[in-house]
């Protein structure tokens, strides 16, 4: 356990504990991945049909009764949506630019594979979910996407063009999907806020 004080342990490859950590490859951490985030929604039928449609998620209601539906929504082996439907609650349409949604501002979905992440890119396109553009933070693939409350969310996938130890600024773009010097999305083009 992470208990031990003082010696620095070494991963399977040798490295230190302090590089596995780095790449998220820590085979003492004591978590497995998120389990659920809740999500608020004025229409869990559209909701359901787009996360299934999309990326082919599984779902199941768990409470319905007056003005209270609750579903989740099967995102992963281990991790889910819990989609929560309130009659007269209006906090799904409240939506800022990023860095100004409060504590929880987006979520990032893991697909599969790369050929997974390439079929999600396509169904969000052909959705008008996404523009398609795929930004390279070096050792990860990232496109955003707005669900259809307007969540904006992204799809991950690790970079199998990534070089080791380089990262980059976000709106670089993926050289596998956008020809060099790609100007990145106007979404993308100023500071935050």
């Amino acid at each position: 356990m992470r208990l031990a004080v003082g010696i620095l342990r070494q991963s399977r490859d040798g490295r230190s504990e302090e590089a596995a950590r780095a790449t998220c490859e820590d085979p003492w951490m004591l978590l497995n991945g998120i389990n659920h985030v809740a999500i608020l929604t004025s229409d869990t039928h559209r909701f359901v049909e787009f996360y299934e449609g999309v990326f082919e998620a599984t779902h199941q209601v768990v409470e319905e009764q007056d003005g209270f539906r609750l579903t989740v929504v099967w995102v992963g082996p281990s991790s889910e949506l819990n989609v929560f439907q309130l009659d007269d609650n209006t906090e799904h349409e409240r939506q800022v630019p990023m860095f100004g949604r409060g504590r929880l501002d987006h979520l990032a979905l893991e697909a599969a594979s790369i050929d997974a992440f390439d079929e999600i890119r396509r169904r969000m396109i052909e959705r008008g979910a996404s523009d398609g553009f795929v930004t390279d933070f070096g050792p990860v693939l990232s496109l955003f996407f707005r669900d259809p409350d307007g969540l904006e969310a992204e799809v991950c996938i690790k970079n199998p063009d990534a070089v080791p130890g380089v990262n980059h600024p976000p709106g670089t773009p993926a050289s596998r999907y956008h020809a060099s010097g790609a100007p990145p999305p106007d979404r993308l083009a100023g500071p935050p806020g």
